[in-house]
């Protein structure tokens, strides 16, 4: 019965997590976001693409879809249940089901497990996020450098074995959907970050 839970919440999750709100709003606007910049469905490209707001929307939705996510894993399992939740809604948000297995880098839903993991691992985090991504105008950067942060904090504030699993998938999977990212990087050859000016 508890295994059956488990099968049926991490079902759940990632199908929430596969509701990717930059390809529905990039729909909506006559278009896919994936045929777009970086072919990634995800907040920062749809702000080069679509403009500020629909980046802002997008994020949005991903952030609102993982904490729906893991409420529901905490309330059915606990610390268990909220790692099995966070685990799968990420999963479903890099690789969508219900959008051929293109999505997003999962840059927003990590934010969302950051604060779920511990809130002082998410201040962390956003914080690091903040510094990298200003201070070198590559989002991209800010990204690999929060990643590499969720675990580092949640070692640092002892956070429960559940919530330090689910900080080193989702850092592993986070470095892993920016591997390109990382090259271009390393080579110098990453663009700076410049949202779409959206005409009145």
């Amino acid at each position: 019965m508890l295994v059956l839970k488990y099968i049926v919440l991490f079902a759940v999750a990632y199908v929430l997590g596969s509701v990717n709100l930059s390809i529905l709003i990039s729909q909506g606007m006559g278009g896919d976001v994936r045929s777009h910049g970086s072919g990634n469905a995800g907040a920062t490209n749809m702000a080069r693409t679509y403009g500020i707001w629909a980046g802002l929307a997008a994020m949005a939705g991903d952030m609102v879809k993982a904490v729906a996510a893991m409420l529901l894993g905490w309330w059915l399992l606990g610390d268990w249940g909220l790692a099995c939740a966070g685990a799968a809604c990420i999963l479903g948000h890099c690789f969508p089901l219900l959008y051929t297995f293109r999505g997003g880098k999962g840059i927003s839903v990590g934010g969302v497990i950051a604060f779920a993991v511990d809130w002082r691992v998410g201040l962390v985090v956003v914080g690091v996020f903040l510094l990298g991504a200003f201070s070198s105008k590559k989002v991209s950067l800010g990204s690999v450098l929060a990643a590499l942060a969720i675990t580092a904090a949640s070692i640092v504030f002892r956070v429960s074995t559940p919530r330090l699993l689910l900080a080193i998938f989702s850092m592993t999977l986070a470095i892993w959907q920016h591997r390109e990212n990382i090259k271009r990087l390393l080579a110098g050859t990453e663009p700076d970050f410049k949202a779409k000016k959206v005409k009145k």
